[in-house]
C-alpha cells in the first residue's frame, strides 16, 4: 500500500499504537506446582494466568494426617496443599512477634470447608485440640461436622457457641468451638459469669493459645476501614480485637470474597503486608497507595501474597457453564404505568420541598428527609424494574422444568416488611396480595413527610388550643403517644410563636400545618388510585405464579408468605411448618430440592451462604441446574456467594446461568454495580480482574468517572429527580452538588420517564465509549493484565536483574527484566488484517472504505520499494522522523518508540510489594501522582513466563556498595540506553 499525499500526519502513528497489547486470557488449568501427594480433585479447577505464573515458596513442612486420608482422596491434592502452605506459614512470626496468617481464597465449591476441617485436623493431631471457627449462619454447623466427618477426623467434636452457657464454659475442655459473627458481638442479657461471649471465648481459649482460628465467610468481617462518615462495624472491631488478644493463635482467613475491595482487608492484619517492618506502616498507607494505582495495584498485592506463601485462591472450572444475558421486552401496559409512577414520585418531590419549607424544617431535619426520600427512590424503581421480569422469568422455569432440568431462582429481598406493615393496616386480613412498591412509598409518606400533627405540635411548643377548639379523636390519641416524647422533636416554626403566641400568628401557623397535611392527605390518596396497577411482592407473585408452596421450595429469610387459596381468597401464613422447627426450616427446603421432590428454588441472600444447591452425584436430583437472577446483588461478595450455590464440585453436570434485564435503561445501574464489583473481585482475590467478570455483564460496567454535558431537552427530567436544582425565586438552573457522581446519576435516571431515561442513557454511553477511546489513545485507561507478544511477534529477554529485599526471605526478592518485542510480518494472511511494513499485523481489523481513505491500491512491483525502505528504516527511525523528516521528542534529546519494530521494554518482577514505596517515589516524580499500574504477561523466546509490572524506562536499579534499591533518574546509572 502506498501512503496517499495529503494525508495528515500524525493519524498514522496512533493508528500503528491502538491496542498493541492484546488482552491476557483469564484462567489456566491449575495443579499443585511444588507439591507431589494426594490424588486430583474430582473436577477440573483453574487460576487465573496471572497467579499461575507466580511460583508459590518451596515446601519444607511435613503433614501428619494419615495417609489413609491421603491416599484414599478423602483429602485432594489441592486441598492438601492449601493445609501444607497453611500449617507452614503458621510457623513463621511477624516483626511485631504474631504469629502469621494465611489467607485462603479459593472458590465457591472448590472444598474450602474440607481444607479447614484439615487444617483443624492436622492441628488437633499435634496435640493442639482446641479450634475455633467463625462462619455467618449456624446452620453451617451441620456442614462443619459433615465435613470433619469425611476426613475422617470423627472424634472431632463441634459445640455451637449459642448453646454453651457460661457457666458450662469448662466442661468442652476440647474439640470446636463454632460460632457466628454475630455472636462475637453478643452480650449477656442474664448477666452471668461472663457479659460477653466474646469474653467467655478468650477465657476458653487462655493466654497462651496457640489453636487454630478460623474466619469463614471472613468477608462478612468487612467495613473495618470506614469510608466517608460511615462508621467501622462491631463485628471488624471484635475480629481485630480476638487476634490482639490472642497473637500466638494460628489465624486463616477463608472466603471466595475476602478482600472484594482493599478496604475489606482491614482485618487481616496478620498478613504482614502493613504494620511493623513493612513498607506501609498503617493499613491507611496500604490503603492509599493501592488505591491510587488502580486495579493494577490490586493484582500485584494478590500475586505477591502468593509469591510469600500466605495467599491461594483456585476456582472451579466455568468449562460447561453457560451464560446468557436476557433481555425482557416492556409491555405498553408497564410503560404506562411506569410512566405515572414517574409523575407521582415528580409530585412528592415538590410536595416534601414545599412542606418543609412551610413548616421552616431546620437543616439536620431536611438532611434526613431528603436521605430517607432517595432511598426510598431507588428502592421503589428497583422493585418495579424487578416486577417486570417475573411474567418472562415463570415462563423460562416452566420450560426448562419441561425440559428436564430444575430451576434456581436468585432474589436479594423479599419485602417482608411491607408485608407485615399491610397486615398490620388491615388487622390480620388481606385482600390481594401486598405491593411492595406501594407499601415504600406509603411508609415514606407517612412516617418522614414533614407534616407534624397539628394539635401534637402545639402541644410540644407548649400552646394550648383546647379553648379554640375540639380535637378530633386520631389529633387525641396522637397527643398522648407526643406527650411521652416531649423535648425530642425539634420544629422551628416562626419567631413569633414562641415569643408572643398571639391569635393571627396561630392562626397563620396553623394555617402552615394544614396545608401541610393537605399535601401528605392528596399524596396518599394519590397513591391509592396508583396502587390498582402497582406490581404485587415479587417473591409471593413467583411462588404463586409457579404451583405455591407445596412446588416451589423458598429459602429465605423470612417467617411467613402471602398464597392464594383454592376458594380464590388470599390470606398471610406462616412458613412454620408442623415437625419442623423453625431453624431449620431452610434446610429442610433444601433436601426437598435436591431429593427432587421439588423442582424449582427460590433463594434470597439470607440463604446464598454455605447452601450447595448444585447437581451433586451424591444426591437424587441430578437434572441440569439453570440458575436464573432476576435482581443482580449489590455487591460482588453476594453475587458470588449466589453463584456458587449451583457450582460445585462433585457436580454432575454445571448449570447455566441466566442474568434477566429489562429494557429499562437506568436498570443496567444494578449490572454496572456487579461488573464493577466483580472486576475489582477478581483482580484482588484472583490476581486478575477479569477472572470472575462474565463477558456479557461486561458490556453494563457503565460505572466509569465520566462527567456529563447535559442536554436541555431532558431538564424537566433532570430537575424531577433532583439531578438540576431551580432557584425558587429567580429560577436559575444550576448542578446538584454531586453532579459529577455516576453512581448517584445511574441511580436517579430511574426515576425518569421511560423514554427519557433511555435517550439520556444512549447519550451516557456514547460519551462513555468516546472518553475511553481517548483514555486508551493517550495511555490513561487500565485494562486490567495484559499480554506482550501475543501476535506473531517475538518476545527476547535481553537482560535480567535479582535484588535481595532487607528484611525478607528470599521469596522476597525483585527481579527488573528488560525484553525486547520484535514485530514480524506474517506474508500468508493479508486479506482480513493490515501489515504495516514495520511493525506488522494489527490488531484492529480495517474495513475496505477505511483503507481506502488513507491509502491508495497500487501494484506490489510499485509497493515493494517503499515497503522495503519502511522496513529498514523502522530498526531506528520512528514514524513520525519516516513520515515527516523530523519528531519533536527526538528533536529534544528524547527516545521515541512509536512505530519501531522493536521495542524496549522494562518489566519489575517478584515482590514488588517490599520496595512499593520506592517504585512510588519514582512514580510520582516521573509520571505524576495518579498514573496507573500497567500489569504485563509474557512469554519469551525460550518459553520463560514473566508477569509483572511494566516500569518506565526511568525506574532503573542502581546497585550501590553497601545495598540495592530503585532510584531514579537515569542520568546515574542507565545500562540499557
Amino acid at each position: 500500500m502506498q501512503k496517499l499525499p495529503r494525508m495528515k500526519e500524525e493519524e498514522e502513528p496512533e493508528e500503528e499504537e491502538e491496542e498493541e497489547l492484546g488482552h491476557a486470557e483469564t484462567y489456566a488449568e491449575y495443579m499443585p506446582m511444588k507439591l507431589r501427594i494426594g490424588l486430583r480433585h474430582p473436577d477440573p479447577v483453574v487460576e487465573t494466568s496471572s497467579l499461575s505464573s507466580v511460583n508459590p515458596p518451596d515446601v519444607w513442612y511435613r503433614l501428619s494426617i494419615p495417609e489413609e486420608t491421603i491416599d484414599r482422596g478423602w483429602l485432594s491434592a489441592l486441598q492438601l496443599e492449601a493445609i501444607t502452605y497453611a500449617a507452614q506459614q503458621h510457623e513463621t512470626f511477624l516483626p511485631n512477634g504474631d504469629r502469621a496468617a494465611y489467607l485462603i481464597g479459593d472458590g465457591a465449591g472448590v472444598g474450602k470447608g474440607r481444607t479447614i476441617a484439615g487444617i483443624i485436623y492436622e492441628n488437633y493431631l499435634l496435640g493442639r485440640k482446641r479450634s475455633l471457627w467463625f462462619s455467618v449462619s449456624n446452620d453451617l454447623k451441620y456442614d462443619a461436622e459433615r465435613d470433619l466427618r469425611d476426613i475422617r477426623a470423627k472424634n472431632i467434636q463441634v459445640y455451637s457457641l449459642n448453646k454453651i452457657s457460661s457457666k458450662h464454659n469448662g466442661s468442652v475442655k476440647k474439640g470446636v468451638i463454632f460460632a457466628t459473627y454475630s455472636s462475637l458481638i453478643g452480650e449477656s442479657q442474664s448477666g452471668g459469669k461472663y457479659k460477653t461471649r466474646f469474653k467467655q471465648l478468650l477465657h476458653w481459649c487462655g493466654d497462651d493459645f496457640d489453636g487454630v482460628i478460623i474466619f469463614d465467610e471472613c468477608h462478612k468481617a468487612k467495613n473495618v476501614c470506614p469510608i466517608g462518615s460511615s462508621k467501622p462495624t462491631k463485628t471488624g472491631l471484635a475480629v481485630l480485637e480476638l487476634q490482639n488478644k490472642l497473637p500466638k493463635a494460628r489465624v486463616v482467613y477463608a472466603s471466595a470474597t475476602g478482600a472484594s475491595e482493599p478496604r475489606n482487608m482491614a482485618y487481616m492484619n496478620r498478613l504482614g503486608i502493613w504494620g511493623e517492618g513493612t513498607p506501609f506502616k498503617e493499613f491507611t498507607n496500604f490503603i492509599q497507595a493501592v488505591e491510587r494505582r488502580g486495579v493494577g495495584a490490586m493484582e500485584i498485592v494478590a500475586m505477591d501474597m502468593k509469591l510469600r506463601g500466605m495467599y491461594i485462591a483456585r476456582q472451579l472450572s466455568f468449562t460447561g457453564v453457560t451464560f446468557k444475558i436476557e433481555e425482557v421486552p416492556l409491555t405498553l401496559d408497564y410503560i404506562k404505568m411506569y410512566n405515572k409512577s414517574v409523575h407521582l414520585w415528580v409530585r412528592a418531590r415538590e410536595k416534601f420541598q414545599q412542606a418543609a419549607n412551610l413548616m421552616d424544617a431546620e437543616q439536620r431535619m431536611k438532611k434526613s428527609m431528603w436521605g430517607q426520600f432517595w432511598s426510598a427512590h431507588q428502592r421503589f424503581f428497583k422493585y418495579l424494574c424487578i416486577a417486570s421480569k417475573v411474567r418472562r422469568v415463570v415462563q423460562l422455569a416452566r420450560e426448562e422444568v419441561k425440559n428436564g432440568k430444575c430451576v434456581v431462582i436468585g432474589l436479594q429481598s423479599t419485602g417482608e416488611a411491607r408485608t407485615l406493615e399491610a397486615l398490620e393496616e388491615g388487622g390480620g386480613e388481606l385482600n390481594d396480595f401486598v405491593s411492595t412498591a406501594k407499601g415504600v412509598l406509603q411508609s415514606l409518606v407517612e412516617k418522614h413527610f414533614p407534616a407534624p400533627d397539628r394539635q401534637k405540635l402545639f402541644s410540644l411548643l407548649g400552646i394550648d388550643l383546647s379553648v379554640k377548639e375540639t380535637p378530633s379523636p386520631s389529633e387525641t390519641s396522637t397527643e398522648q403517644k407526643g406527650k411521652k416524647r416531649r423535648g425530642t422533636v425539634h420544629m422551628h416554626m416562626k419567631t413569633t410563636i414562641a415569643i408572643e403566641p398571639e391569635e393571627s400568628s396561630c392562626v397563620t401557623s396553623q394555617d402552615a400545618v394544614e396545608d401541610a397535611q393537605r399535601m401528605k392527605r392528596n399524596l396518599l390518596e394519590q397513591l391509592e388510585q396508583l396502587a390498582e396497577n402497582l406490581p404485587p411482592n415479587t417473591l409471593d407473585e413467583l411462588i404463586d405464579e409457579l404451583g405455591g408452596p407445596d412446588i416451589v421450595a423458598e429459602m429465605t429469610g423470612r417467617k411467613g408468605r402471602v398464597v392464594s387459596n383454592d376458594d380464590g381468597t388470599i390470606s398471610y401464613e406462616s412458613r412454620s411448618e408442623l415437625d419442623v422447627p423453625v431453624e431449620i426450616l431452610n434446610l429442610t427446603e433444601k433436601q426437598r430440592f435436591m431429593d427432587g421432590d421439588k423442582n424449582i428454588a427460590i433463594i434470597s441472600e439470607a440463604a446464598s451462604s454455605g447452601i450447595s444447591l448444585q447437581a451433586d452425584r451424591r444426591v437424587k436430583n441430578q437434572r441440569r441446574r439453570v440458575h436464573m437472577t432476576l435482581e443482580l446483588p449489590w455487591s460482588a461478595d453476594r453475587a458470588i456467594q449466589q453463584f456458587g450455590r449451583t457450582h460445585r464440585s462433585n457436580q454432575v453436570t454445571a448449570p447455566e446461568y441466566v442474568f434477566l434485564i429489562s429494557e429499562l435503561a437506568g436498570e443496567q445501574r444494578f449490572a454496572s454495580i456487579v461488573a464493577k464489583r466483580l472486576e475489582s473481585l477478581g483482580a484482588l482475590t484472583h490476581g486478575d480482574r477479569r477472572a470472575t467478570e462474565t463477558r456479557d455483564l461486561s458490556r453494563f460496567n457503565f460505572d466509569n468517572k465520566v462527567r456529563l454535558d447535559y442536554t436541555h431537552q431532558i431538564r424537566n427530567g433532570l430537575i424531577g429527580v433532583g439531578l438540576i436544582n431551580v432557584e425558587d425565586r429567580s429560577g436559575v438552573l444550576s448542578l446538584e452538588k454531586d453532579y459529577n457522581n455516576i453512581g448517584k446519576f445511574l441511580n436517579r435516571i430511574l426515576g425518569m420517564e421511560v423514554h427519557q431515561q433511555n435517550a439520556l442513557f444512549q447519550y451516557f454511553s456514547d460519551t462513555l465509549n468516546a472518553v475511553i477511546q481517548n483514555a486508551k489513545k493517550s495511555g490513561r485507561y487500565d485494562m486490567g493484565i495484559l499480554d506482550l507478544g501475543s501476535g506473531d511477534e517475538k518476545v527476547k529477554k535481553v537482560d535480567v536483574k535479582k535484588f535481595l529485599t532487607p528484611g525478607y526471605s528470599t521469596s522476597g526478592h525483585v527481579e527488573l527484566y528488560t525484553v525486547n518485542k520484535l514485530f514480524e510480518v506474517n506474508p500468508r494472511k493479508r486479506l482480513f488484517m493490515v501489515y504495516r511494513p514495520n511493525i506488522g499485523k494489527q490488531v484492529k481489523l480495517e474495513t475496505y472504505a477505511d483503507i481506502k481513505k488513507r491509502s491508495k491500491k497500487v501494484l506490489s512491483d510499485d509497493a515493494k520499494q517503499h515497503w522495503i525502505d519502511q522496513y529498514n528504516s523502522s530498526a531506528n527511525v520512528c514514524s513520525h522522523a519516516y513520515w515527516r523528516g523530523n519528531c519533536k521528542k527526538v528533536s529534544v534529546g528524547l527516545q521515541c518508540e512509536i512505530g519501531l519494530r522493536c521495542r524496549t521494554y522494562y518489566v519489575l518482577c517478584g515482590s514488588v510489594l517490599s520496595v512499593w514505596t520506592k517504585v512510588e517515589g519514582v512514580l510520582a516524580s516521573v509520571s505524576g501522582a495518579n498514573v496507573k499500574i500497567q500489569i504485563v504477561r509474557l512469554r519469551t523466546e525460550d518459553g520463560q513466563r514473566i508477569v509483572g509490572m511494566l516500569s518506565n524506562k526511568y525506574i532503573i536499579i542502581e546497585q550501590d556498595r553497601e545495598k540495592r534499591q530503585i532510584l531514579a533518574p537515569p542520568s546515574l546509572f542507565s545500562p540499557y540506553s
